[in-house]
């Protein structure tokens, strides 16, 4: 039974059980709070990688109005990539809006969206009301591999990091990742590399770290793109070079510091190309997935107002583009 007026009269949960919690109660938590919120709603239960893309893709393709995700931010880029994917095959068709509840490790999004809000508090104000508040989220490209980014990519100590923290399952949530980059700070050497924004090159050398996105955090905790704004269909890039000593990187990077010291190469723009100078494999990840190929080069560009997403009545920070249900009645339910 509703308990209070809601915009969408269908909806569709996507839950991980995998995620980074693992605590089936909060699955449980999270369908009965939303019950009270949505007349008619689905769970699906995700048993593959690629599973919640797929089943977002096809809520894409029905009367769904909403689609709530319980994972993290792994999980969270795949419904994300559904959707996204479904509006630019079709423009201009119905989409349902997308609001994720945070249930794995980093928990990015959610923060970029709704910061330290109670996941209750979040499904309240994001499924109530007439209609729905949303923001038109951009999404990167990587051609290479065919991959939508939500939150952005990475080389250098960024996919090194996540490697290292694969085999640290004893250490919960987000301290999983700051003591895997504490661990491999002592040895990381700075590989030699090139970054390009929209033909021009803004780096050349030792890179110890790039990061390219539009969300401002990464691992939940590192502000590695302080300035960055998700909706304002452009990228930011974030080079560290070799004179910004790796030790004190994970420090500055806590609150956005780093920025505008020595070695440290700040730029907006649309195309960006990623490359290791000598030939060999670039450590690369997206949205805290490592690629496995033997590339040395890849190519991201932005896909702007790709994605609705369900968010509070005014943005956390940056510029707003915050969009009524009435001025995009067509393009989501």
């Amino acid at each position: 039974m509703v308990t209070e007026p809601s915009w969408a009269a269908h909806a569709l949960l996507i839950a991980n059980p995998r995620a980074g919690e693992r605590d089936r109660q909060r699955i449980d938590q999270v369908v009965a709070h939303c019950e009270g919120l949505v007349p008619h709603l689905d769970v699906v239960h995700t048993e593959y990688q690629g599973h919640a893309e797929e089943r977002a893709a096809r809520a894409a393709a029905s009367h769904t109005e909403a689609v709530i995700v319980l994972g993290g931010d792994g999980t969270t880029r795949e419904v994300a990539s559904g959707l996204a994917r479904s509006g630019l095959e079709q423009p201009g068709g119905r989409r349902p809006a997308m609001v994720n509840i945070p249930f794995g490790t980093g928990n990015s999004f959610y923060q970029e969206i709704w910061g330290d809000a109670p996941w209750r508090q979040v499904l309240d104000q994001a499924l109530s009301g007439e209609h729905p508040n949303l923001r038109w989220v951009d999404m990167a490209h990587i051609l290479e591999i065919d991959v939508l980014a939500l939150l952005g990519a990475g080389a250098g100590l960024v996919a090194d990091a996540l490697e290292a923290a694969q085999g640290m399952f004893e250490i919960p949530g987000r301290d999983r990742y700051q003591q895997a980059v504490a661990q491999i700070m002592g040895t990381y050497t700075p590989y030699e590399g090139r970054v390009s924004v929209d033909g021009r090159v803004v780096h050349e050398g030792p890179v110890a770290l790039v990061n390219i996105g539009g969300g401002r955090y990464r691992a939940g905790r590192f502000k590695l793109l302080p300035h960055s704004v998700i909706d304002d269909g452009l990228l930011d890039v974030c080079v560290v070079g070799g004179p910004m000593g790796v030790r004190e990187l994970a420090g500055l990077t806590r609150d956005g510091s780093h920025i505008g010291r020595p070695g440290v190469v700040y730029e907006r723009g649309s195309r960006f190309v990623v490359e290791r100078t000598d030939g060999r494999q670039l450590s690369f990840e997206h949205d805290g997935e490592l690629c496995t190929g033997e590339a040395s080069r890849y190519t991201i560009e932005v896909l702007p107002a790709v994605l609705p997403v369900l968010a509070p009545p005014a943005p956390m920070q940056g510029p707003p583009r915050v969009s009524s249900f009435a001025e995009h009645v067509e393009g989501v339910v």
